[in-house]
């Protein structure tokens, strides 16, 4: 069944500050900051003409925003809040103390670029430096998507069995100010979908039973280690809990809804590829009309579009992967430390843990806002499928990335 209420055209930022609205959050804490900022402006215009009933708080930067947040939710109110590169880095200290204290918040992350050089354009170097933090991070290809998910996101958030923040991103300029046709489902609907708050079951700031909230905890002695590690067995736990939770929720959304979203990975015509491009985030839909080009001229090519990044779904990549021969995996920021992107890094990860060997090259573009686009891909297809007809699958990796939009040209 579809529950559809009515049809407009927005950007993904509306898109999100819709999916908020729909899922009746009771304190919006919020500090602007591109390419983030008209979606908190959209959610303050919802409240200030009587269309949702919610506090907002606009505080005087990222980290009272999510300070304050973490009091509301341990008081009992479902939450929100957004941000954006530098606004995250402000934010770090609350941001990985949220996921320790299990408060099923939910916050978008408009990704961009880090500094320095001075960027404010689209990127996602912001969250994949805070993607091993404990936040639940899943990543949207269209606005659509975005309102969609952020809906999801409250019921994977406040599912007893996870306990965890979930971070919605979607990329700035490409989806932050990109304007398409946007289904938004009806509030009753929405309502049932989520049911009745489950915010703070666990641990709750009430007069009535007053206790200590992340009291110092472990120390030399061996029983303060053994608390230390169950908190961490228990948030590695729920992590790993959240996969199939993802799942279930995603399949009752495209069952009451009609809308159907991969939860953890996409896989585009794959079953009869002989290679693949690994991508995550708005560049998808660039990559899945570069593939459909190839096939027109006879290369059999797919794409893998992963959803949920955090947790790495393992087990979903290794199976979509051991479909092809060779991978060409885009990033669209960097891991410094091993000279690569970050999702070829966990895609490497994944294939050895299935016993997979295969060439798999390392493609890094779209940063500082650079558009990905179909002849890169092109450019991509053709090298991915060149290391398959040359290279020995039984040897490492290549050591060095693939810059594309360097000098307008892929190199090495």
């Amino acid at each position: 069944m579809n529950h559809l209420s009515r049809i407009i055209v927005c950007d993904g930022n509306e898109a999100a500050a819709w999916g908020v609205k729909l899922s009746r959050p009771d304190v919006i804490a919020v500090y602007p900051i591109t390419p983030q900022s008209s979606l908190v402006e959209t959610l303050a215009k919802f409240v200030a003409e009587g269309e949702l009933d919610a506090e907002v708080m606009p505080l005087e930067g990222e980290h009272s925003v999510l300070s304050a947040l973490q009091g509301a939710c341990l008081a009992g109110a479902r939450t929100y809040t957004a941000t954006s590169g530098p606004g995250l880095a402000f934010m770090f200290e609350p941001y990985v103390r949220t996921p320790g204290l299990r408060l099923p918040m939910v916050a978008s992350l408009v990704n961009r670029d880090m500094l320095s050089p001075q960027c404010v354009w689209g990127g996602q170097q912001d969250v994949m430096t805070v993607r091993d933090a404990g936040w639940i991070q899943i990543f949207c290809e269209s606005a659509q998507e975005v309102l969609d998910t952020v809906i999801m996101a409250y019921r994977i958030a406040e599912h007893p069995a996870v306990m965890l923040p979930v971070n919605v991103n979607h990329d700035g300029n490409y989806l932050s100010y990109g304007v398409s046709r946007v289904e938004i489902p009806d509030q009753a609907a929405v309502d049932a979908f989520l049911g009745e708050k489950n915010v703070n079951w666990h641990v709750a700031l009430d007069p009535e039973r007053p206790m200590a909230v992340d009291p110092l905890t472990g120390g030399a002695d061996a029983e303060g280690a053994a608390r230390f590690v169950a908190y961490r067995q228990s948030l590695c736990r729920g992590m790993q809990t959240a996969l199939a939770v993802i799942s279930e929720v995603h399949a009752d959304w495209a069952r009451v809804f009609g809308r159907e979203h991969a939860a953890l990975v996409e896989e585009y015509r794959l079953d009869d590829a002989e290679i693949g491009l690994v991508t995550i985030g708005s560049m998808s839909g660039a990559a899945k009309d570069a593939a459909d080009a190839a096939r027109a001229e006879g290369v059999r090519v797919g794409v893998i579009r992963i959803k949920t990044y955090r947790p790495f779904p393992i087990a979903a990549v290794a199976a979509a992967a051991s479909k092809v021969g060779a991978l060409g995996v885009v990033d669209r920021a960097v891991s410094y430390g091993w000279n690569c992107g970050p999702v070829y890094q966990d895609v490497l990860a994944a294939l050895y843990s299935a016993g997979l060997r295969m060439p798999v090259l390392s493609f890094i573009g779209g940063l500082a806002g650079a558009d990905l686009t179909g002849a890169h891909f092109a450019r991509a297809i053709a090298m991915t499928r060149a290391a398959l007809r040359e290279a020995d699958a039984t040897l490492p990796a290549p050591p060095s990335p693939i810059w594309l939009n360097a000098d307008g040209e892929a190199t090495r």
